[in-house]
């Protein structure tokens, strides 16, 4: 596979060799995908897969508007899990099939039930998405965060499995997720979705923590992209984190007044890329893969100021992110090269401080009604096929020119001594050998020629090779 010459290298200034601190930053790698939620004959082998390829969480949808009565009687207690009006049967089996595996549940709490709304939403937007009540939501997220505390049976007599990844809605900068975008305040349009999400996360956060102190809340992944004026269907993502945050624009971004801050333990984001991993977004307040400083720089200046409570550093979550290959979908990136992008990608978005990315999806949506709008971005085909891609996923390896040497990327999925070698001619020949931890990241700078293929092999197991031209 041939690589992006010096595409991490501007991430970094050139910087020379790689701190252990860095080396030792771990990169946790999932999915997300609706077919963990499909009947238990289908997602079971889907999940073993998962396992198989590497993947450690999974990110489950769970439909507020779904699991809540659709018209509650006067006698329903919204913050008790235990109320019979409540429909927690589906969630169940994927949460239970899922934990059962060794896997990580993460569950994204999204779309409010009609009851829940607030008033006057327009024709064109989409249930679930107006207004959604902040005490409702927060009520509901107390019950649901009850139900996957680890102490709850259920009627198979059954304990459930403890859940400690909650992420509040996804994608708010959309007005097909959350509205309004925008309100008019005089004679201009002012952002109004980053104060209603505000609130929202605030009252998830409570409900969450409430349960369970430790538990972990991450924000709603924003879509990469919006529109250029305001006034549009969707906001852009570092406008729209900025006014969550209360964070002045500009180079050096300053704090600025706020009526409360917002509550969380990771910040998340969906930097889907048109093009490779190393191209950059056009409009200033968009973010693709190498954009993160657009989001981290407010978030830093949040974390100083108070207004990410509580104080600490916050986490890095991607919580979407693919291509879609050829085969099968026409317009895809050919196989090869979705696998390319996939390890470079998990590079440069680790080397920009995330910690877990979850792929979207692990195996290919059927293609109905049709390709373009169905996701053919898995690691493996609908019949279990597994693409390059997934060779790439359990055991990435990723080149950059260094001031003295190559810089060696990759994670090991198993542990023992990772040999890298080189091809020279016909053959493979070592280069070095060091110490891997399975699932572990290494980063090493290594006196490799500027013009190199190389692989790195454990176990009897090979990543894909790696080229610099």
């Amino acid at each position: 596979m041939v690589g992006l010459i010096g595409f991490a290298i501007a991430l970094s200034g050139g910087a020379s060799s790689p701190t252990a601190a860095a080396a030792a930053r771990p990169l946790t790698r999932g999915f997300v995908d609706s077919t963990y939620q499909e009947p238990p004959a289908v997602r079971q082998p889907w999940l073993d897969r998962t396992v198989v390829v590497g993947g450690r969480v999974v990110l489950l949808s769970a439909s507020w508007a779904g699991i809540a009565p659709a018209s509650p009687r006067s006698d329903f207690r919204p913050s008790d899990p235990s109320d019979p009006q409540y429909r927690w049967e589906g969630l169940d089996g994927a949460v239970r099939d899922a934990a059962s595996r060794g896997l990580t549940v993460a569950l994204s709490v999204t779309q409010a039930p009609t009851w829940a709304e607030g008033a006057g939403r327009p024709a064109d937007a989409p249930a679930g998405t107006w207004r959604p009540s902040s005490s409702a939501f927060g009520a509901f997220a107390a019950a649901i965060a009850r139900r996957y505390s680890g102490t709850t049976v259920d009627a198979s007599g059954a304990t459930l499995p403890r859940v400690r990844n909650w992420q509040a809605w996804g994608e708010p900068n959309l007005s097909v997720r959350l509205g309004p975008q925008w309100m008019r305040q005089g004679s201009r349009l002012q952002p109004a979705s980053p104060a209603i999400y505000r609130s929202l996360l605030n009252a998830f956060y409570g409900g969450v923590k409430g349960v369970h102190a430790d538990n972990q809340v991450i924000t709603a992944g924003t879509a990469p992209y919006g529109d250029p004026r305001p006034g549009g269907a969707r906001m852009m993502p570092a406008l729209f984190v900025r006014t969550l945050l209360c964070v002045g624009a500009g180079r050096r971004p300053r704090p600025q007044p706020c009526s409360g801050p917002a509550h969380f333990d990771a910040l998340a984001h969906d930097p889907y890329s048109v093009g490779s991993p190393s191209r950059r977004a056009i409009n200033p307040d968009d973010v693709s893969v190498p954009d993160l400083a657009k989001l981290t720089k407010p978030l830093r200046v949040a974390e100083r100021s108070g207004r990410a409570l509580p104080r600490a550093r916050k986490r890095l979550w991607v919580t979407e992110l693919s291509w879609d290959s050829n085969p099968p979908d026409p317009q895809g990136v050919p196989v090869a090269t979705q696998a390319l992008w996939l390890e470079e990608a998990f590079y440069v978005l680790w080397r920009q401080g995330v910690d877990t990315i979850t792929w979207y999806n692990v195996r290919d949506q059927a293609p109905i009604p049709d390709y373009g709008s169905t996701y053919q971005s898995g690691v493996y085909l609908r019949d279990g096929t597994p693409k390059p891609s997934a060779r790439a996923y359990r055991f990435p390896l990723v080149l950059e020119r260094a001031r003295k040497g190559v810089r060696v990327w990759g994670m090991s999925p198993a542990s023992g001594v990772v040999s890298i070698q080189r091809r020279k001619g016909r053959r493979w020949v070592g280069a070095a050998r060091f110490r891997g931890r399975a699932g572990a990241t290494f980063f090493k700078t290594l006196r490799l020629p500027r013009k190199v293929t190389a692989r790195a092999v454990i176990s009897g197991q090979s990543s894909l090779s790696f080229t610099l031209r």
